[in-house]
């Protein structure tokens, strides 16, 4: 029996490195990925600069370059939100599931904000509405097209990790559907002079998905939940 508990540790030690390789390449994969989106768009950040350190709503807060911005300046305070979560929890799987909800809302109100944006007509033209699929992709663009996969990627990514009710494709789906839908139901309600489209739903519903399957191996399992795994016998 002890030298089963001896072959159980070296094993142990054998395969930890190995994880904790992963996760330092993940983060580090991350950090490298936000420090060349900041380079490659720090001129239009640079123009809101001036407002934003001002305190200044106009100029900042109304244009999408100051929430971009001020989303990539708050990102120490949300990491030590995840801290403060995690070790006020202090149970099994407390990191994951703070970083979860913290990445939920953090990733996704700015994106959320920047589609409900006013623009120069906001509450004089009528809402408008395109119900005709694919139509409206051509005039997107590559950067409309992609704006739109990221408004719930976030949430994609980050939900199923922390409620296991959501780790799965068809529920994902209905998730980012459905919110895609209030968001473009409040652009038309609240006359934002912008357009109301299916396509947009599709689109941001992919992006969704897309962002969801890339977190896939880090979902809760509702099975293990119900039945846990029994620890092995000394």
């Amino acid at each position: 029996m002890g030298s089963t508990r001896g072959i159980d540790r070296r094993g142990e030690v054998g395969v930890a490195p190995p994880r904790r390789t992963r996760r330092v390449v993940l983060v580090g994969a991350a950090v490298l990925g936000l420090a060349v989106a900041a380079f490659v768009v720090r001129r239009p950040l640079l123009m809101a600069a001036p407002a934003c350190r001002a305190g200044r709503w106009h100029g900042c807060y109304d244009t999408e370059n100051g929430v971009l911005l001020m989303t990539l300046v708050g990102l120490p305070v949300a990491a030590l939100a995840v801290g403060a979560l995690a070790v006020g929890r202090r149970t099994a799987g407390a990191w994951r599931v703070s970083l979860a909800e913290v990445g939920m809302v953090y990733g996704t109100v700015p994106f959320v904000w920047m589609t409900l944006m006013p623009g120069p007509g906001a509450g004089v033209v009528p809402g408008r509405v395109s119900l005709v699929p694919l139509r409206d992709l051509a005039t997107m663009g590559p950067l409309g097209i992609g704006g739109n996969l990221l408004v719930l990627a976030a949430l994609g990514f980050f939900a199923p990790m922390r409620f296991a009710a959501l780790a799965s494709v068809p529920r994902l789906l209905a998730l980012g559907a459905g919110c895609s839908a209030v968001i473009e139901t409040l652009q038309y309600v609240l006359r934002l002079d912008r357009v109301s489209s299916v396509d947009d739903v599709l689109v941001n519903t992919a992006g969704a998905v897309l962002f969801g399957l890339a977190s896939r191996r880090w979902w809760r399992d509702p099975a293990q939940r119900r039945h846990p795994v029994p620890a092995a016998a000394d």
